[in-house]
């Protein structure tokens, strides 16, 4: 506690030149000029001194990594897609269909595929309950992310993210709704664009219907992820949404179509909802009561190991994104056509 600032960021600049294979945490309050110095320096994280347990051991256990990695060839680890990660966009056109709950569930599922290499945006401005769903209290939110420093630097953007003991990072809505009505689509373009950069899967979940923040994360999505309800208002909405996106060229070509909260009793049929929307329904999330208690628990279903059927569609929508499953399918898919 008695070093200076100053003089534990020369020390840590010494150590990035003479000896990359060991990571350096620092321990300070944190704010954005000392961020940017200390990432600068070679500093891999900044903890404050009041961090709970579970943050301090995510951010001992994302170090370890980044050393064991350096150690091996004393060099930044190498996204296994390329130049960047996946943008997964999670989307309706009418609200109350279970945005947030497929997407924190998503997030979580792809977190156990790539532990601390995942990062949920919560871009529902007004109404955004990313922070709730999570359990989370953020020091810092998506205002933090698109202004200053951080749109400059992604060291400082990730020092803006909020740590879940799921393994993934969090960027959370605003406080107060006015504060997101100031975010444009293009600065939020460029805030997924940075994040994209720095992990593999970036899981965004949208508000309701098409404004320029949703059609912003559309623009830049690898994939999509269309969510609709089993009732008739939800599956018109979604195919007059997928008819606008066609018609401006939005549709990410990777798309997956989603029916939340599916009841047998509800009057409709995957079958009709698929003659609706002319596409193929990929996955069905049946309705279920462990869902409403994880919700208000803040803990998503797939953060344990839930036998409840949803969780076991929730599983099935992750492993859509999980190369080794993918691989899986493709060699099963061969071994079907040899035979």
């Amino acid at each position: 506690p008695g070093v200076r600032v100053e003089e534990a960021l020369t020390l840590a600049s010494v150590f990035d030149v003479q000896h990359p294979e060991i990571s350096l945490v620092l321990v300070s309050e944190v704010d954005p000029e000392l961020a940017l110095a200390a990432m600068r320096a070679g500093i891999r994280a900044v903890l404050e001194p009041a961090a709970d347990p579970d943050t301090i051991r995510v951010l001992l256990e994302r170090a370890s990594q980044s050393s064991a990695s350096r150690r091996r060839n004393l060099l930044p680890p190498a996204l296994p897609n390329g130049p960047g990660g996946r943008i997964l966009t999670v989307t309706s056109p009418k609200g109350g269909v279970g945005k947030t709950t497929v997407a924190t569930n998503l997030a979580v599922g792809l977190g156990q595929v790539a532990p601390m290499s995942t990062v949920l945006v919560d871009l529902d401005a007004q109404c955004g309950d990313v922070a709730t769903a999570l359990r989370l209290d953020p020091a810092h939110t998506q205002v933090d992310a698109v202004t200053g420093a951080a749109a400059q630097d992604p060291m400082v953007l990730k020092a803006f993210l909020s740590v879940h003991p799921a393994a993934i990072y969090a960027l959370c809505a605003p406080a107060s709704p006015a504060e997101g009505d100031r975010i444009s689509g293009e600065s939020i373009a460029h805030m997924l664009k940075q994040l994209a950069g720095e992990f593999q899967y970036v899981v965004v979940d949208t508000a309701p219907g098409l404004g320029e923040q949703t059609l912003a994360a559309l623009e830049t999505a690898t994939d999509a992820v269309f969510l609709c309800g089993m009732d008739v208002p939800s599956v018109r909405g979604l195919r007059k949404e997928l008819e606008v996106l066609g018609q401006l060229d939005l549709v990410p070509g990777n798309r997956h179509i989603v029916v939340n909260t599916a009841d047998r009793h509800s009057g409709l049929s995957v079958q009709d909802i698929e003659a609706t929307l002319g596409v193929p329904v990929d996955v069905v999330v049946p309705r279920s009561r462990a869902v409403a208690y994880s919700t208000n628990k803040g803990e998503p279903l797939l953060q344990d190991s839930s036998r409840d059927p949803a969780a076991k569609a929730l599983r099935q929508l992750v492993e859509r994104f999980d190369p080794a499953r993918a691989d899986q399918r493709r060699a099963l898919h061969r071994r079907a056509v040899l035979r």
